[in-house]
Formats: C-alpha cells, structure tokens, sequence
C-alpha cells in the first residue's frame, strides 16, 4: 500500500506522502494501536501536534514500528506543530523539544506553527482568566517564525510551514522570512474548498495539507442539527456512482486537487477504508460539482482567540 501513496515534492527539496494519519481528537488508549495498524497496512505520514495532547502514545508505536523493522527511520514523514502558548522565540525550542522527547525522535520532517495567534506563556495549555476570557500573548508570529529558521539551521526539523495562516499573514512570511514555508495546513472540505487560499499557496511554491477532510463529524463543539458532510445525499449519490463510500470520495477529492490529506480514524477497518482510494479517480465535472457545495462551512474557527490581533479568520479575505 506504501507504494501506492504518491509524494509531493516540498520546496526544501523533501517529499511528504500526500496522505496520511491525523492524530487530533485520538484518545489515549486508541491512539498507539492506530499509528500501528496504519504504519503496518501502509501509512508513511503521521500528522501531531503537542497540543493534541497523545504524542508520547505515537513515540511508543513508532518504536515498535521501528524496532520490529517494519519501518525505518527514513521511510517515515512525522509532522508536529507549535503550541500557541510556546510562540516567544525563547520557548520554540523548548516546545519542539518536548514533542522530539515524547515522539522519541531525533528531528521531525516538518514543524509548523498551529495557528498565528499566541496565547500567554509558562502557564496553561488553555490559559483562560477567571472570567473565562483567554490570555492572550502579543508574540509576533514573524518573531516565532524567525525561531523555526533556527530549528531548521541546527538540524532539529528538516521542512517548516505554517497551519491556519490566512493570505495577509503568509504574505508578511514570505517578504519577511528567510526560509520560505513549505507547507501550509488549512481546514478543508467541500463545504469549506479553500479554493483560493490553495491556488495562492502553490502560486508560491507552498504545498497544502488538508485537516478535517470528512467535515470533523466528532469535533467536541458539534451541536445537534449542524450540518454533517458525510450525510449529504449529494455527495452520497455520487459515491454511489464510483461505488466508492463518501468518505474516500472527499479524500479522493482532495488527492485529484493535489492536496495532502490526513484523515484521523482508530479504527482499523477505516483505517485501512481511508487508504484504499488509489484505484479511482474523480472527473474533472465531478471535482467541480463538489466544489459548489461550498457555503464558507467553517468548523474550526479558534473562537477561543476572536478579538486576537492575528486571528485568521477575523482580518482576510481568504
């Protein structure tokens, strides 16, 4: 199955497998036997972040992995992401640190920055007041960028990009780094297709992952009666007509558009499901179609940090 997943090339001159296992919202006790039934039906790229709150259980199924010879170091792409409450340059390290400790590696292959609004250092994951109000931190995000450089320059990740940057803020970026983001992760379904922020992206030599590409039915904030993608009877008519399940048409969608996906699951049989789209492929008619579902579907906003100086989702137009 490995062999099947195509690459895409980063402009570090690195290749990231364009898809893979999303790790947001895996419980501990799940997450460890996931990254292992995926690593073993075939999944070379693990997606994590710190605040997910579960990279010591990735570290322990990458070690297995590694020490059984299923895989070896290089065969395998890890991404991680800054937390929020780690942007002073001071504190980039330290949180890249932690996650190389709990994943039990040496560099990652890409670090990102979560999301570009900070929150108040040395405390909370979620530092929120007594009122309930979140603290907020005024860290530049080019500041706490200019610190992933650094990581890049000791060797400690090989590729950086950004996640949940809106067009403005990587444009500030691009002019103002001097090492170019290789990979931008943006929310991304038919209900939300992030056209433009795509076609702007790889305009600069920046390649895109999608999270959430099934429309995050288990998101913790979901109420009753919001709508649910993998229900639409329009995308399920069309997986009917590829016999395919509307799951692996919206990460088929993604794959025909040159996006990176990763899909979190911990169950094996889905796991495996989620994969198993190399043996079709969507019209360019049906590309289309999917993308007039599009009704600006936003369903992880950060609402926490609305009222933040670099919210992305409160000062751009895309």
């Amino acid at each position: 199955m490995a062999k099947q997943v195509p690459k895409v090339k980063l402009n570090t001159g690195f290749e990231i497998p364009i898809f893979g296992l999303g790790t947001w919202k895996s419980k501990a006790g799940e997450v460890e036997q996931a990254v292992k039934d995926a690593i073993d039906i075939g999944y070379r790229h693990i997606d994590c972040a710190h605040v997910y709150g579960n990279e010591k259980e990735v570290g322990a199924a990458l070690k297995a992995k590694l020490v059984d010879g299923t895989i070896k170091r290089e065969d395998i792409f890890i991404t991680s992401k800054l937390w929020n409450t780690y942007h002073r340059p001071d504190l980039v390290e330290k949180n890249l640190r932690i996650t190389l400790n709990d994943l039990g590696l040496d560099y990652l292959d890409l670090y990102l920055i979560h999301w570009p609004c900070g929150y108040k250092e040395e405390g909370e994951t979620f530092p929120f007041d007594a009122a309930g109000k979140m603290q907020f931190s005024e860290v530049d995000y080019l500041d706490t960028w200019k610190a992933l450089e650094e990581l890049v320059r000791k060797k400690l990740v090989r590729s950086i990009g950004l996640s949940n940057f809106n067009k403005a803020q990587i444009t500030r970026i691009l002019a103002e780094g001097s090492i170019p983001p290789a990979v931008l992760q943006i929310e991304c379904h038919p209900y939300l297709n992030q056209t433009n922020l795509i076609e702007f992206a790889k305009s600069k030599g920046i390649a895109v992952t999608a999270y959430s590409p099934l429309g995050s039915p288990d998101r913790p904030w979901a109420k009753p009666g919001d709508p649910q993608l993998l229900e639409d009877p329009k995308l399920k008519e069309l997986a009917t007509k590829y016999n395919k399940t509307p799951a692996q048409v919206l990460l088929r969608y993604q794959i025909d558009r040159g996006v990176i996906t990763i899909p979190k699951s911990v169950t094996k049989s889905r796991i495996l499901q989620n994969i198993s789209i190399f043996d079709f492929k969507l019209s360019a008619d049906d590309i289309a179609y999917l993308n007039t579902f599009d009704c600006n579907g936003r369903l992880c906003a950060l609402a926490a940090a609305y009222g933040h100086k670099y919210h992305p989702f409160e000062h751009d137009d895309y």
